[in-house]
């Protein structure tokens, strides 16, 4: 445990930290960011100098070494989330990454072999089992709302991006070198993450992945089936080279059934004989920041807050193996 506040250190001060994780290092309750790094230190020091934090650094080993750091976020391309968590592991302090925790489940593997020798806890910043919209459904389902839970779908599919169409620079997202795969292993590990949660994990997984529209060489449309230890059955489709966006899930269940998306605002609907119901919910402004909360309070209180877990996250890492066939 860490007495009183925990004093964090972020590598790789970038476009994600901005708003929805930096700030909530800062606001939540004895919880303080007192250190960044970024590989380029005229960048570091710009962003220490516009949220008020007193160090900054272009090596990430002597942030992780400085002794007025506790507990270390990654917030990386998933490329460096193992190398950086093996070292402060190694340093003794505990690890908050990024997701997709890692390019794939041997890293993950390894990452929590890492941090289990070196007794310090890992956490995955899949925030959204933190917040109010999914412990809404996670009561609903608890409740028995639905009665006994059948299957799940999952459908999301998006224009293909103004940033990978013709371009001779593509973003990392979709480098499987860096990023694990194509946007599938950035968007869909959401979703499977928190259809984790509240169904749990996934036993079995497997699916087809391919390549339609020829921007980049990763998948980029993916479809997947699997198996919860429940018995649950689930079916995913997730494209990004259609003419529209859509997000959307569907728990079904033997007396109703509960609709909600992962990343829009649409209200939470439940579907049962008596008719429906809606629960709409205010996104966070720093949507890190109510897993951050449970992540500090385990830390300096002790015990189980904090739902996303290095275990938790590499579970997630594994079904996308399956379905994409690595």
């Amino acid at each position: 445990m860490i007495d009183k506040k925990v004093r964090w250190g972020i590598i790789g001060c970038g476009d994600v930290t901005e708003k929805k994780s930096g700030p909530a290092f800062q606001k939540v309750r004895n919880s303080e960011l007192v250190a960044v790094m970024r590989r380029t230190g005229e960048l570091a020091r710009d962003y220490a100098e516009r949220h008020g934090v007193a160090k900054w650094y272009d090596e990430a080993e002597d942030l992780i070494n400085d002794p007025n750091v506790d507990a270390v976020y990654i917030a990386t391309p998933p490329g460096s989330h193992k190398e950086y968590t093996l070292m402060t592991a190694a340093a003794g302090k505990p690890v908050y990454v990024e997701k997709p925790m890692a390019r794939n489940f041997e890293e993950c593997n390894e990452m929590v072999a890492a941090c289990k020798e070196a007794g310090v806890p890992l956490y995955v910043a899949y925030y959204r089992r933190a917040q109010e919209r999914f412990l809404k459904i996670k009561e609903l389902l608890d409740q028995n709302a639905i009665g006994d839970v059948r299957f799940v779908t999952s459908t999301q599919y998006q224009k293909a991006g103004e940033d990978v169409i013709g371009s001779d620079q593509l973003p990392w997202r979709v480098q499987p070198e860096i990023a694990g795969g194509g946007l599938f292993y950035d968007l869909a590990s959401h979703t499977l993450d928190i259809l984790d949660f509240l169904l749990g994990p996934i036993q079995e997984a497997k699916g087809f992945a391919s390549n339609q529209g020829g921007f980049y060489g990763a998948e980029d449309i993916v479809t997947g089936t699997y198996r919860f230890t429940s018995g649950v059955q689930g079916v995913g489709t997730w494209c990004f080279t259609a003419f529209e966006e859509v997000d959307k899930n569907e728990i079904v269940g033997s007396k109703g059934k509960i609709r909600f998306s992962t990343f829009g605002d649409d209200p939470v609907i439940l579907t049962t004989h008596e008719g429906q119901q809606k629960w709409s919910f205010e996104r966070p402004k720093h949507v890190h920041q109510p897993l951050v909360t449970t992540i500090v309070k385990e830390l300096t209180e002790g015990g189980n807050w904090c739902p996303s877990t290095g275990e938790s996250g590499a579970r997630t890492n594994r079904v996308m193996d399956k379905i994409v066939g690595k």
